[in-house]
C-alpha cells in the first residue's frame, strides 16, 4: 500500500480539527497554545504533502517559515503564560479578562 496524497490530506484534517475542538473547548491557555501549535502542524503537513506532489521545494519553504513564525510565537506565547500564572496564580482564560487597563 503506498500512502496517497490523500492519506496525508486526511491526517491533515484530523490535526486540524483536534486542534481548533481544543482550542474552542478548553480554558486552560497551556490547551489552547498547544492547540494552536497543533493547527500550525496541520498546515505544515498540507504544505509538505502538496510539495511532495508536484516535486517542488515551494511547500518546504513555506515550512520553513512557519516553523520560524511558530518558535517565536512559542517563546512570546510561554512568557506571557508565565507571567499570567505569576500575576493570577492560573492557567484558566476567564480569568484573563479581569487584565483590563
Amino acid at each position: 500500500m503506498t500512502i496517497t496524497l490523500g492519506h496525508y490530506l486526511i491526517l491533515a484534517v484530523f490535526l486540524f480539527t483536534v486542534g481548533i475542538i481544543g482550542a474552542l473547548t478548553r480554558k486552560s491557555a497551556i490547551i489552547v497554545f498547544l492547540s494552536i501549535e497543533l493547527m500550525l502542524n496541520a498546515a505544515n503537513v498540507v504544505f509538505m504533502a502538496m510539495g511532495r506532489y508536484f516535486g517542488q521545494l515551494d511547500g518546504a519553504v513555506f515550512v520553513l517559515f512557519i516553523l520560524a513564525v511558530s518558535a517565536a510565537e512559542a517563546a512570546v506565547g510561554v512568557a506571557i503564560v508565565v507571567a499570567f500564572i505569576r500575576r493570577r496564580g492560573t492557567t484558566d482564560i476567564d480569568a484573563a479578562n479581569l487584565m483590563k487597563w
